[in-house]
């Protein structure tokens, strides 16, 4: 959940982006005009800052330029259905991460992509750094000392240097992702732009234009010329995340781009050049794709030259205790708690434990654990169903019920214990544990903060770091 600043002077619209987002789990708040927009940022500092270029009084401009001296971290996204070049070109100087054409019939869907994309970027830019603050700039990298995070260790060394194009592999919740950022931190590249995308998460008619581009009347509603992800991550890396999710059409045009190191944005009449290193992740098995006609083999081969396979928690058992740890410090700093440790108890189930979503799944039960921990130890009572012993049923089959006993309570468990196993079943992706359970997403969400007594943990990836200095080597 993040909070949002809505601006604009038609209260229609302020009212449909507040309801929109809100109900997508957001806390937002509304301005009318510049400076009581000023005024609140001012007093809150939100997330991310959504303003309309024309204002009643001021302007988006306005806007922009007092939030990014204010707060060079927020994220702000301006919209306008009056779209220049020339406008566009500024917002991006004074350091908008977007700059969107307003339509007649728009959509707040049609900002969804792009407010997800700027809290992602605002969320990994604060976790990267405080990993440069813990780890003194040495690295950006991965939490283990197995031998199995050691073999990644060397590769990443090896391959970051060069302008190789690297396909990433692994299951959900490994940290493909960091793996990747990694590669670009320790490359030549590495002051060039890192631009990450995920292919799954674009809808199939917008994907060609958001990596490729698109010039002004390419479609309806391209009112003017809009640079790509490719032209965004000029001299930098760009890394295509869940590749296996784009569309057989896109799969020709991307392997053009590699090929040629050029690419035509949509509706434009001439290639340009471009100088960007690929880096390209999946959790699926590419060569399966291909055999199954889904996945063309020729791309397959061009992305493939180099393969890093990010190993799941059940390969890398040594490094579970170290990663919980690492967790626990993170999150008893955002809950302003005191030190937190693990029981006995708590530790030998979590060593026990095959973790099926990964480290996404230790990071999220960590967090539940800090919500729900009263004293100073984490006890299993903290930890979710899967990782807990069996309860023996307190209700008999047969005769009267048992004395104090609470049909609230006895419901709540059981609840408790079907969610946790959906979560197990669904490798910690709570959208596919609400399916399991027959509910909405909403639905799931409500049920997930009464019975835990906290806000939905976010789904983060994996960080990582290096062995100690002289450890091993």
């Amino acid at each position: 959940m993040a909070l949002l600043l809505v601006v604009d002077d038609a209260s229609s619209m302020r009212e449909l982006l507040d309801l929109y987002f809100t109900d997508k789990g957001h806390q937002v708040e509304v301005a009318a005009d510049a400076a009581s927009a000023i005024s609140r940022f001012s007093e809150h500092e939100h997330d991310l800052v959504i303003t309309d270029l024309r204002l009643g009084r001021g302007s988006g401009m306005d806007v922009l330029r007092e939030v990014k001296a204010k707060r060079s971290s927020t994220e702000v996204i301006v919209i306008t259905a009056f779209a220049t070049q020339e406008a566009g070109l500024e917002a991006t100087r004074l350091g908008a991460y977007d700059f969107v054409t307003k339509t007649a019939h728009f959509k707040p869907q049609e900002l969804e992509v792009r407010v997800n994309g700027a809290l992602e970027k605002m969320r990994l830019a604060r976790e990267n750094a405080i990993l440069r603050e813990r780890l003194g700039g040495r690295y950006e990298g991965i939490v283990g000392r197995s031998p199995a995070m050691r073999a990644l260790y060397q590769m990443v060394e090896k391959v970051a240097p060069a302008r190789t194009t690297v396909l990433i592999t692994g299951e959900s919740g490994t940290g493909k992702e960091l793996v990747a950022r990694a590669l670009h931190s320790k490359s030549p590249r590495a002051s060039a732009p890192f631009v990450p995308v995920n292919c799954g998460a674009i809808p199939e008619g917008l994907i060609e234009s958001e990596l490729f581009g698109h010039v002004k009347g390419a479609f309806t509603g391209a009112q003017g010329p809009r640079p790509g992800l490719f032209q965004a991550a000029k001299g930098g890396t760009l890394f295509l995340d869940e590749i296996g999710e784009l569309p057989l059409a896109l799969q020709v045009k991307l392997l053009r781009a590699i090929q040629e190191r050029r690419v035509r944005a949509v509706g434009a009449d001439e290639d340009e050049e471009i100088d960007v290193r690929l880096i390209a992740a999946t959790n699926r098995d590419l060569a399966a794709e291909v055999a199954a006609g889904r996945f063309r083999e020729d791309l397959y081969y061009r992305l493939n030259v180099i393969q890093l396979r990010v190993p799941p928690v059940r390969e890398r058992r040594e490094d579970v205790m170290l990663l919980a740890d690492h967790f626990l410090r993170r999150f008893e700093a955002e809950h302003g708690r005191e030190r937190l440790d693990l029981s006995r108890e708590a530790k030998k189930s979590l060593d026990a434990y095959d973790f099926p979503g990964n480290v996404r799944e230790l990071e999220n039960l960590i967090e539940r654990a800090v919500t729900l921990s009263d004293g100073p130890e984490v006890t299993l009572d903290a930890l979710p169903g899967p990782l807990r012993p069996p309860m023996p049923d307190s209700l008999p089959r047969e005769g009267a019920l048992p004395e104090g006993f609470s049909l609230e309570a006895h419901l709540a468990g059981i609840e408790q214990q079907l969610i946790d196993r959906a979560l197990q079943q669904s490798g910690g992706v709570k959208k596919n544990a609400a399916a399991l359970l027959g509910l909405t997403f909403r639905q799931f969400r409500h049920r997930w903060k009464k019975l835990s007594g906290a806000d939905e943990p976010e789904e983060r990836s994996l960080e990582i770091a290096p062995p100690e200095d002289g450890d091993g080597e």
